[in-house]
């Protein structure tokens, strides 16, 4: 694997910068809180863009926090989405660019969510190959508000065994760190990662990771998608004793929270 040691003059290179605004661009989305959009925001780079990268270069950039809206939920009610500002989506950007390759070398080939060639077709093509193998029992497992409940410490431990650079970390967790405006005022939290960036996907990955480790080591057949996990058995009472067991483990090493109402244990026949 190569060396991750220094990252950051990667990240801030040229070339992977312009890669990234593209891809904002593409993208397109709101304003931050700065009221910038993404066509206002090329002029800017173009006059500060030297400035910006000395300031990452040396440590002293601050993210902005991010703006809070409020989304629908496909089955009801809302859910609270964080918008950066193009510069930090740029930014922010820059860096998965950079540094989710390390982690695609480690990642599970059951986890599906929010990777490059994956899509909801194909976990849902590894799901139906579990039932016809007979593991007819599903164990569903729900995390609650898991992008509000991340503990940054315990993220930020698991990002630094992949990514040596501590200016790289460092400016991570200055993401994680960077707080919401919400009417007009800026709360900041040790806990949670707002969706809504481009590093939030990525960093959800990471932090479950350990847990399609701890399915692998288990021998369990299982299918994940960002925070929704579906784990394959033959019979009820082995779907009842995984429910039981994954739960601990995720409230007790992973410090989240199940949702015992939305997670359940289903039968295909």
């Amino acid at each position: 694997m190569e060396t991750t040691e220094k990252l950051l003059e990667k990240i801030v290179h040229r070339d992977n910068l312009n890669l990234a605004y593209r891809k904002v661009r593409s993208n397109g989305g709101s304003p931050g809180i700065d009221g910038m959009t993404v066509e206002e925001a090329l002029p800017y780079l173009q006059k500060h863009g030297r400035e910006l990268t000395e300031k990452l270069l040396a440590g002293t950039y601050k993210p902005s926090p991010v703006r809070t809206v409020e989304i629908p939920k496909p089955k009801g009610g809302t859910r609270k989405l964080g918008i950066p500002t193009v510069i930090d989506r740029m930014i922010q950007q820059a860096i998965v660019q950079v540094i989710n390759p390390h982690f695609e070398e480690i990642f599970s080939d059951n986890s599906y969510g929010f990777r490059a060639g994956r899509s909801t077709h194909d976990a849902l093509r590894k799901a139906k190959s579990y039932i016809a193998e007979g593991r007819r029992q599903v164990v569903d497992i729900d995390l609650e508000k898991f992008f509000d409940k991340v503990n940054h410490d315990m993220l930020m431990h698991r990002v630094a065994r992949v990514i040596k650079d501590k200016r790289v970390l460092k400016l991570i967790r200055a993401y994680l760190k960077a707080g919401a405006m919400e009417n007009g005022v800026i709360t900041r939290d040790e806990w949670g990662t707002p969706q809504g960036g481009p590093l939030s996907p990525l960093l959800s990955n990471i932090m479950l990771d350990d847990l399609d480790k701890e399915l692998e080591r288990r021998g369990q057949a299982f299918v994940r998608y960002a925070d929704d996990c579906n784990i394959y058995v033959k019979t009820p009472r082995a779907a009842e004793r995984v429910m039981e067991s994954i739960t601990q483990y995720i409230e007790t090493k992973l410090k989240l929270k199940v949702n015992r109402e939305k997670s359940s244990v289903d039968s295909f026949f």
